[in-house]
């Protein structure tokens, strides 16, 4: 504080008063920060503070005060790692929405398509469920505010908001030329975070957790609960994790309970304050800690899920199948930051049983980079397995996901099997089981894209077109029969590509048609029919001598 009294005597008043300021906020930090730091950090945010006022006040085209700080923020937390994160006032119900799977508002999603924000989405049982906001629904205005170029963004702030408190929708429905108003009455919306669990076939069940929210593991015991009450001739679980970023660390301990007894480590956390070193163990009996279990991972399983997969791997309690999964090992923790804004930073880093750290100890540009095996240390599993630390878990087998190839991948991005499924459910309305549902419609869905000049632009055609538009400039009239019959043969490739994923295409047809409505849990359950992951798994869950082969210490 010495420091701070001989500064404030050679300063202007009007520094003074802010530096005055900074220092009342900084008293609550002083006693933990080094005199020497303390000094840097009141130096540095009063440059910080002067440079944004000057800014503000005379910037030639003017400013939006909270939009530039927020990008202040923002590039100052990002060079310290991805996970570090900034929620002004307007992003705290998506926090919300990250850790406790709920949020304010009418319970849809959407999507910016051409000019207009189409619905993607309607969650079952919530206030768009209930006013009749459907599937495809186009957003034409919100309380009367033109929503036309308006991202999907934009639109959920303004949807969010009070329960109980209204907001009405302007929507232009598939298969109509009138306006219709939908007055919707905000609630909570809740999203599961077990969307799904079930029978593969009568000796396999199925449990999916997509996020590691509030309730995630008391959700997933019960779903386990309800499948061994309900299934006598149950052999086996296949536990998915894929697409699971993370989440709630408690939770994370909680899910492991499910399949550990009480007592068994799960996960300890280091940090540089003392107060965020703990160690996690089970503390309840398990709901079944003998069944054999597999953990599905892929590139996208992180943080939370890392900890579940990597705990059961490290423990012998599961078979990991997959891919390598991101590679986060670390912790978070949230600090209010005044005016409903929140800052999550990292405080630590996380150990599972066999003592190893799985965070990826390289970035490029917010994108881990794994190291090669030769370059990470070496740990051991219960039955005396190796494993590695640093850059993710690697499944015990891997197999490569379902990759969409660039024909079926444009298809998906250009919304063109979302618009033929919003005009085939206009004509086919009944309901589909989505267990055994089967798209018999493939020409016509051809015959649509044909119709609505479907171009999939290949990399081979843009490069034609350039050397046709460079033939026009020099006048090379010659080349014009040429250029037209390679135009033709790259058309023809184009719907000959279509043809050949025909078994691929049909799976997503099928999924989005069983979506509309069973919804989300309709469209996994179809999904789990041809799954090719979901089939390793069940077989390696049907075959006991497989199943502790691979588990036994190797060699």
């Amino acid at each position: 504080m010495y420091a701070i009294d001989v500064i404030s005597m050679r300063m202007p008043k009007k520094r003074i008063a802010i530096l005055g300021l900074i220092t009342a906020i900084l008293l609550g930090v002083a006693a933990t920060v080094d005199q020497d730091k303390y000094f840097e950090i009141i130096k540095n945010i009063e440059i910080f503070t002067n440079v944004y006022k000057e800014v503000n006040a005379s910037y030639v085209d003017g400013t939006d005060p909270s939009k530039l700080m927020k990008t202040g923020i923002d590039a100052m937390l990002a060079s310290l790692d991805p996970f570090t994160n900034y929620f002004s006032e307007a992003q705290v119900e998506d926090y919300r929405l990250s850790t406790e799977g709920k949020y304010n508002g009418i319970g849809a999603k959407g999507k910016k398509m051409g000019n207009s924000v189409v619905i993607t989405e309607v969650y079952k049982d919530y206030p768009a469920f209930k006013a009749g906001l459907r599937v495809g629904d186009q957003i034409l205005a919100v309380n009367g505010l033109d929503a036309k170029d308006k991202q999907a963004e934009d639109l959920y702030q303004i949807m969010r908001g009070i329960p109980k408190s209204e907001v009405t929708v302007t929507v232009l429905r598939p298969g109509s030329k009138e306006k219709q108003n939908i007055k919707l009455v905000r609630d909570e919306v809740n999203i599961p975070n077990v969307p799904y669990s079930g029978m593969v076939d009568s000796e396999i069940g199925y449990v999916i957790l997509t996020t590691f929210t509030e309730n995630a593991g008391r959700n997933v015991q019960s779903a386990v609960n309800k499948l061994k009450n309900e299934n006598p001739g149950l052999k086996g679980i296949i536990f998915d994790l894929r697409e699971n970023g993370g989440g709630l660390l408690g939770e994370a301990v909680q899910v492991c309970n499910t399949f550990v007894p009480g007592g068994n480590l799960i996960v300890s956390t280091r940090g540089k304050e003392k107060e965020y070193n703990a160690s996690y163990k089970t503390m309840t009996p398990a709901v079944d800690e003998n069944i054999p279990l597999v953990v599905l991972i892929n590139k996208n399983s992180a943080s939370a899920s890392e900890i579940v997969s990597g705990t059961m791997q490290d423990l012998d309690r599961a078979i990991l199948i997959g891919q390598l999964s991101y590679g986060k090992g670390l912790v978070q923790n949230t600090k209010e930051t005044g005016y409903n804004s929140r800052v999550k930073f990292t405080t630590a880093k996380y150990y599972i049983p066999s003592g190893r750290c799985i965070q990826s100890v390289k970035y490029e540009n917010g994108i881990r980079v794994h190291l090669p095996d030769s370059l990470r240390s070496a740990f051991k599993t219960k039955n005396g397995r190796t494993v590695y630390d640093g850059g993710g878990v690697q499944p015990d087998i891997e197999m490569k996901e379902t990759e969409y190839p660039e024909i079926v991948q444009k298809l998906m991005d250009g919304n063109w099997i979302f618009n033929y499924v919003t005009g085939y459910c206009l004509a086919h309305t009944e309901e589909h089981d989505p267990k055994t549902y089967k798209f018999t419609d493939f020409d016509d869905f051809v015959n649509y894209l044909k119709k609505n000049a479907f171009e999939d632009s290949s990399a081979l055609e843009k490069k034609l077109n350039l050397f046709a538009e460079e033939l026009g400039r020099q006048k090379r009239q010659d080349f014009n029969q040429d250029i037209e019959r390679l135009k033709n043969k790259l058309d023809q490739d184009q719907w000959e590509g279509i043809r050949a994923h025909k078994e691929l295409i049909t799976h997503v047809l099928e999924e989005e048609i069983v979506s509309r409505t069973g919804y989300e849990s309709g469209r996994l359950l179809n999904r789990l029919q041809y799954d090719p992951l979901i089939k390793k798994a069940a077989e390696v869950l049907k075959s006991p001598a497989e199943y502790n082969r691979i588990l036994a210490k190797k060699g």
